[in-house]
């Protein structure tokens, strides 16, 4: 098979999957960025283009949709959608968080699945891919309505996932707080204390050490490898972080870490420029215990910070940029005024956080750029390891998790360095990354048979 054959093969591909997805951009979106890559492995390998492995790699083995019905503080009986898309098991059990927000639907939760199935494949973990959520919003509402929401939505989850099946975390919207609520009425259903069935969990019924901070070190630790891979180092840069929920607070946390400094946060209204440098404990106590606002650490933190209601984080010069937010936050404008504003590399710390035209954009400037499948892979990866805890019923120092997560985020930058060199796009981390997962996946399902 040549090049131009396998591109040809992956348009019809590309094609069926909007015509048995309709109305689903952000799933036809991630299958795109995925199969657009892969023409150079199929050409080379032509034993994965058989047996429909491409195919099926871009179907769910299921999708679960289901009614979550729960009653709030004053008595009126709401219901919401529950949604659990069990993707890909080649590797192991599926594996992926639940996003609880008013945002989700199926193609959002497929689309989130699917990019769990490669980046799960780079950890080299041994986990599948899946994903869920729901359209309920915990933002604004009592501790008792999400617990009854919670019990509600794991009443009809439970039956779908377990160990060695799959295993649930969070994802927006799911914290510590939702995942102790699930796991105690799936404990209450099951009359089990099968800790590995979700992760995330607290530190003193079965949680890792690390596993909150994980995502946000990880998507640093990768950076500072891309930037190390250029001949610079990640100390002293300037760095754009967007968002403030998990994944941003502990962004910001490894940069000081590191001798790097985070100057900007976001939220949904606006966001703050801190030219000396975002003062963590005073954020900490604003978005985790107060449960505040952007605004509102301008307004404490006094004259350095500012507050900018609306406009594009991306609009600030800076060295280093790390989108931490949602899907599609950083279109081809924005990543036109970082390119303006000196950026050197870009890292996805959200997931697709960055649209196909600013990839684009970012890669003829030469930016270098690490898609979110291998560069946030360090939730899921520490994920992973309180699943390796729990089925060994130990608990790992914090000091342990954390080498353990930079070996993995190093392994994972050096195998999509390497893919890229190895299919003749050297630097290329999108590549590198679609096809090493790609392999990955491809080559157990072709030896596990047509399932």
């Amino acid at each position: 098979m040549t090049e131009a054959s396998a591109r040809e093969r992956l348009d019809g591909v590309y094609a069926e999957v909007v015509r048995r997805n309709p109305a689903e951009p952000e799933f036809h979106q991630a299958a795109r960025e995925v199969l657009e890559t892969l023409a150079p492995v199929l050409a080379a390998r032509p034993e994965l283009a058989d047996a429909a492995l491409i195919e099926r790699i871009c179907e769910p083995e299921r999708q679960v949709l289901f009614r979550v019905p729960w009653t709030d503080d004053s008595g009126r009986v709401r219901v919401n959608r529950g949604f659990r898309v069990e993707f890909n098991s080649a590797l192991g059990p599926y594996k992926g968080g639940l996003r609880f927000h008013p945002s989700v639907n199926l193609g959002i939760v497929k689309f989130l699945g699917f990019e769990q199935i490669f980046k799960n494949a780079l950890t080299g973990l041994g986990i599948g891919g899946g994903k869920g959520g729901s359209d309920f919003d915990p933002r604004g509402r009592s501790d008792a309505e999400v617990m009854r929401f919670c019990q509600s939505f794991m009443t009809e989850l439970y039956r779908h996932i377990g160990d060695r099946t799959d295993v649930p975390a969070g994802d927006i919207g799911v914290g510590g707080r939702e995942i102790g609520y699930l796991f105690g009425q799936y404990r209450r259903i099951t009359n089990r204390w099968e800790a590995g069935v979700l992760t995330g969990k607290g530190l003193g019924w079965g949680g890792s050490a690390g596993r909150v901070e994980a995502t946000g070190y990880g998507n640093v630790l990768f950076a500072a490898e891309m930037l190390r891979r250029r001949g610079e180092d990640l100390p002293g840069q300037q760095v754009l972080v967007s968002g403030s929920g998990n994944v941003a607070l502990y962004t910001v946390e490894k940069l000081r870490e590191l001798g790097a400094r985070a100057i900007t946060v976001s939220d949904s209204a606006g966001y703050v420029v801190d030219d000396k440098g975002i003062d963590l404990e005073l954020l900490k106590q604003i978005k985790e215990v107060e449960r505040g606002r952007v605004r509102d650490y301008a307004e404490r933190r006094g004259g350095s910070a500012v507050f900018v209601p609306g406009g594009s984080v991306w609009e600030v010069p800076a060295d280093v940029a790390l989108p931490s937010a949602t899907q599609n936050e950083l279109d081809a404008a924005d990543a036109l005024a970082l390119v303006r504003g000196g950026v050197k590399a870009v890292s996805e710390g959200a997931n697709m956080p960055v649209t196909p035209a600013a990839a684009n954009v970012l890669r003829d400037a030469g930016v270098a750029f690490g898609p979110g499948k291998a560069a946030n892979a360090g939730g899921v990866a520490v994920s992973a390891l309180e699943m390796r805890q729990n089925s060994g019923r130990e608990s790992w120092t914090r000091q342990r998790v954390e080498s353990e997560l930079a070996t993995v985020m190093r392994e994972i930058h050096d195998l999509c360095w390497q893919t890229a060199e190895q299919y003749g796009v050297p630097g290329d981390y999108v590549t590198g990354a679609n096809i090493a997962g790609f392999e990955r996946v491809a080559e157990a399902m072709l030896a596990q048979g047509v399932v």
